[in-house]
């Protein structure tokens, strides 16, 4: 702060001259009302003499300016000389803010600069008393000007707007006051916008943030900041990090950063916000964008923003650098989540196996170790896998849910009773989500066409067949939560509005670490038909629509349908693999009967296992309502659940599904069904 003193020590001495010179033609010296009155002789004093500029040509200016050489020389820093480098002030702009900054620094000028406004009460420099000590005439255009310029920047105000512009007080906003004098503090006006942190800070060192490890672009748009861009538009692709990405190039450019939540935004704030990136030499991180800028970027500040819809040209006057941001490599995420775990791991627990499938960017992975560690704390227990899903899975945002029902899964690959080549199947498939990033990504196996990293599968087969329970189980083995796409919020009577919807769907669900479902998928991945009339048309369009969006989505989608062959064709090509379901044998359906009877049932030693697998031809979903049949007979019963609740509880189903009782099924059973008829 020596510079700066030094600096104020020579307005000080124009102050002193002026406060000489006035007190020399000073027509009432002794008059205790003076200020708050015009006498005559005051009067004819004001007519006699012109307003002159105040100057002694700052003898001591080139001493100031050497000590402070001599200090950037010793590696030491001017806060003044940093602000007029950034903000390209000239002589002039520091002068006038200098002056305007004095009574804030030292109260005894309130009172001096009154005297010189002869007026007690207005205790600040003037325009024209400002121009004056600055050596400028009160009619130079130019220093008016500058006067505009520094206001323009947020670095003096220009109070009472209602008087003319030479008797308009000068203030220094207290931020800037405060920053001069060493304080880093930013100002408090901000607190509603600035997010992160309070600055941003853009950490250099492993294992301290997002930007420990090299993002990929960051290396270019620190180049383009290093020569002479302003303003940069990144736009956020699912899986990637605007923010982080850049944070990280202007880490890498030398600068920090302030990042800042655009929607509170306002034209004052959006002001403040320029003016603290003035101060402090760092680059502003602003989004997600979705409008117009609600002020012009500052001149001199590096303007970093994002967001996932394409830049508006209406959104600024000044064109951005346009960037966009890929979803970050396998390899930077389990980087990202090493740093961000150093340390708190249950032994043995790899990270990048357990994460390696979810699509999460910079700051996400920071959240979702950050959950993760509350949720071992709450447990008392070390930091495991399921921790890390766990934290993961709540990164999700909840736009999915307005669309779908979320199921957390609570089965896994034990629980499926199914033959072994469909499980075989289902594992393949789950390894294809696993495993596309390195497929998809490094390997490129799917370049060009705008194509999307998605893996689709469609499950065929009659109701009751396990599709359903398999897809939560893919779901469970990833660590993802389930989407059921509920097609009553899909589907709509007016043209193009279930595309609409399914777009909605679409776009969300790529946005979200999730498998997602279609159930009864033929309801709206029909076959396309021959135009007959414009039902057809529109039918078909729907279809066509839906081809095209399957080919680019990111995400994991199962289709499941009872009627494969209603499918249109072209869905086939697009599909990663399809899957069907055969009604399970007789061995299958012993299995099913005994894990859907379960082992807290209380079950009777009468109960036949190998008589149901046999005799009943049911599938899986079947099972599971006649044990629950069951299950609810033996509890009003209150004994153990008996053959007879079991063949009753069939006999309820096939009634059910519309099937008769015959002989040849129930068997020797037959006659307690026949007396529950009665």
């Amino acid at each position: 702060m020596t510079h700066l003193f030094g600096r104020l020590g020579l307005v000080e001495r124009r102050v002193r001259g002026a406060v000489a010179a006035f007190r020399a033609r000073d027509p009432l010296p002794d008059d205790p009302f003076r200020g708050l009155y015009l006498s005559d002789r005051a009067v004819d004093e004001v007519l006699r003499t012109r307003r002159m500029p105040i100057t002694d040509g700052d003898p001591g200016l080139a001493d100031v300016e050497a000590a402070a050489d001599r200090t950037e020389a010793a590696g030491g820093r001017s806060r003044l000389r940093d602000l007029a480098a950034a903000a390209a002030l000239g002589h002039l702009d520091v002068e006038l803010l200098l002056t305007a900054m004095l009574p804030d620094v030292d109260s005894r000028y309130e009172q001096l600069y009154g005297y010189l406004n002869d007026d007690v009460t207005r205790r600040r420099a003037t325009a024209g008393l400002a121009l004056r000590l600055c050596g400028m005439p009160e009619a130079s255009a130019h220093g008016r000007a500058r006067l505009d310029a520094l206001a323009g920047l947020g670095l003096l105000v220009v109070e009472e707007p209602e008087r003319p512009l030479l008797s308009r007080t000068l203030r220094v906003p207290d931020r800037v006051v405060a920053h001069l004098l060493g304080d880093d503090r930013p100002d408090t006006a901000l607190a509603p916008v600035l997010t992160f942190s309070a600055t941003c800070p853009a950490p250099t060192t492993p294992g301290t943030g997002p930007a420990a490890v090299a993002l990929p672009g960051a290396e270019r748009l620190a180049r383009a900041v290093r020569n002479g861009v302003r303003l940069i538009y990144l736009r956020e692709r699912s899986g990637g990090g605007g923010r982080a990405l850049a944070v990280a190039a202007l880490s890498e450019a030398g600068a920090g950063a302030l990042c800042a939540d655009a929607a509170p935004l306002t034209p004052d704030l959006a002001r403040s916000l320029y003016r603290e990136a003035l101060l402090t030499g760092r680059g502003i991180v602003l989004g997600p964008i979705s409008g117009p800028l609600p002020a012009p970027p500052g001149a001199g500040v590096v303007v970093i923003l994002y967001g996932t819809a394409p830049f508006d040209p209406h959104w600024s006057a000044t064109p951005p650098l346009p960037a966009d941001v890929e979803a970050v490599p396998a390899t930077v995420r389990a980087q990202l989540w090493r740093d961000a775990l150093n340390g708190l791991l249950a032994p043995g627990v790899d990270p990048d196996a357990a994460t390696a499938h979810f699509t999460l960017g910079p700051q996400q992975i920071t959240r979702a170790a950050a959950a993760a560690a509350l949720v071992a704390r709450a447990e008392e227990s070390p930091l495991r896998a399921g921790h890390l899903r766990l934290g993961a899975r709540a990164q999700n945002a909840g736009g999915l849910e307005r669309l779908a029902r979320r199921i957390e899964p609570a089965v896994g690959w034990d629980d499926l009773v199914l033959p072994t080549d469909v499980t075989a199947q289902l594992r393949e498939l789950a390894a294809r989500a696993r495993h596309r990033d390195t497929v998809l990504g490094e390997w490129r196996m799917r370049p060009g066409g705008g194509r999307g990293r998605g893996v689709t599968a469609l499950f065929a087969g009659d109701s009751g067949t396990g599709k359903t329970m398999s897809a939560e189980v893919i779901a469970a083995s990833l660590g993802l939560d389930l989407y059921t796409v509920n097609l009553a919020t899909v589907v709509d009577k007016y043209v193009g509005e279930t595309e609409k919807n399914l777009e909605r769907i679409f776009a969300e669900a790529s946005g979200v670490n999730g498998v997602l479902l279609f159930d009864e998928a033929d309801a709206i991945f029909g076959r396309r038909s021959e135009v007959r009339d414009a039902h057809d048309r529109y039918a078909n369009i729907e279809s066509a629509y839906l081809l095209q969006r399957m080919e680019t989505f990111d995400g994991l989608a199962i289709l499941a349908t009872n009627l494969r062959a209603n499918l249109d064709e072209a869905f086939t090509r697009r599909l990663d693999q399809v899957v069907d379901f055969p009604v399970p044998s007789p061995e299958l359906r012993r299995t099913l009967w005994d894990r859907c009877l379960g082992a807290r049932l209380p079950r009777d030693p009468d109960v036949d296992l190998g008589f149901l697998a046999c005799s009943f031809e049911l599938a899986g979903g079947h099972i599971r309502s006649v044990a629950i049949t069951a299950a609810y007979l033996a509890a009003t019963s209150g004994e153990p659940v008996r053959m007879a609740d079991v063949v009753g509880a069939v006999a309820r189903e096939y009634r059910k599904l519309g099937r008769l009782c015959l002989d040849r099924e129930f068997g020797p059973y037959l006659s307690l069904v026949s007396r529950e008829r009665q």
